[in-house]
């Protein structure tokens, strides 16, 4: 049973490599690109997937509340944005939640600077997410993000570029990779949106051993179990709610909400705690949905049980 990584997830199929091998297994809903299998070459779905040390999961698009995996065993994320219409601080912050979450590390990645007429502004409000988050300006074409990015493309790490359409992830991972294997697209001028290059999550290896993962853009991210990522992003908000003098406090109109009394002194920007407010909401809502989805298929699955085992005793009693 050799280690393999899945590079590649298709509907019916994980491709895989490892020494000497280079094929594709069945698909598994527990298997995301970027794990680690131990291949059994005779039974390949039953491989034995090995622990993570990262997963990065959304709520999946669509109202059947189930989870989404986007990738395992990741060590950096590069959270991609550009210097133009796209940029949207809640759309960084959720992706910075998400990272902080799987235990990750998270770097906001601004392109396009060069068709800005200023990048400065947009810096600023980037490092203004996190002081644990670096923001690196770069030109994706070129020796750019070779350079500025080395820092975490390392021999045997894995990085991955997050963000929407258009951004450049693509550009970047070719960068990176050297050449231009990866097609890539402008965008539309009208309202600097980004058209679907990338169809799939594909780890690619590049240039001096780094592992990269190229990603389709999201047009959503729901939250999910990660109210301890939130609570790093927002983290001196959160550190105010343990303060106030109700436990239950909703940091609405309650008194001595420790929260209310920081933003009536100006201390806390009201859309930074709006939208704190609607993450934690979300978090919450999906995560409660999440809850009430295992414990139905885990009564469904208990009463499937139980009737197999009547049925084999009836079966039992006939023979």
């Amino acid at each position: 049973m050799p280690p393999v990584r899945v590079i590649e997830v298709h509907r019916s199929a994980l491709h895989v490599i490892g020494d000497d091998i280079d094929q594709t297994i069945p698909s598994r809903p527990d298997v995301t690109v970027g794990d680690w299998l131990l291949l059994d070459s005779k039974l390949p779905a039953s491989s034995r997937l090995l622990e993570r040390k990262s997963l990065l999961k959304r709520r999946a698009p669509g109202t059947d509340r189930q989870v989404q995996l986007i990738a395992a065993n990741i060590d950096t994320v590069f959270i991609v944005s550009s210097c133009n219409q796209d940029f949207n601080i809640a759309r960084l912050e959720r992706y910075v939640a998400l990272a902080f979450e799987a235990q990750i590390t998270p770097v906001i990645v601004l392109t396009k600077s060069d068709l800005a007429d200023s990048s400065e502004r947009y810096e600023n409000e980037a490092r203004g997410i996190s002081e644990l988050v670096p923001v690196i300006t770069l030109d994706a074409r070129g020796a750019e993000p070779g350079l500025k990015l080395a820092e975490w493309c390392k021999q045997g790490k894995t990085v991955a570029f997050l963000g929407s359409s258009g951004v450049g992830k693509s550009t970047l991972t070719n960068a990176l990779a050297g050449n231009q294997s990866i097609e890539t697209q402008a965008i539309r001028e009208d309202d600097a949106k980004g058209r679907h290059t990338t169809t799939r999550r594909q780890l690619h290896i590049v240039q001096g051993g780094c592992v990269v993962l190229d990603t389709p853009g999201m047009r959503e991210l729901q939250l999910t179990e990660a109210a301890s990522g939130i609570a790093n992003v927002f983290a001196d908000i959160h550190d105010l709610s343990t303060q106030c003098r109700f436990r239950d406090c909703q940091h609405a109109t309650e008194p001595g909400c420790a929260i209310l009394m920081a933003m009536a002194k100006g201390e806390i920007d009201a859309r930074r705690l709006g939208r704190w407010r609607k993450l934690m909401a979300e978090e919450a809502f999906n995560s409660a949905s999440l809850a009430e989805r295992r414990s139905k298929d885990k009564a469904f699955g208990k009463m499937v049980r139980q009737v197999i085992k009547q049925k084999n005793r009836k079966d039992t009693g006939k023979g």
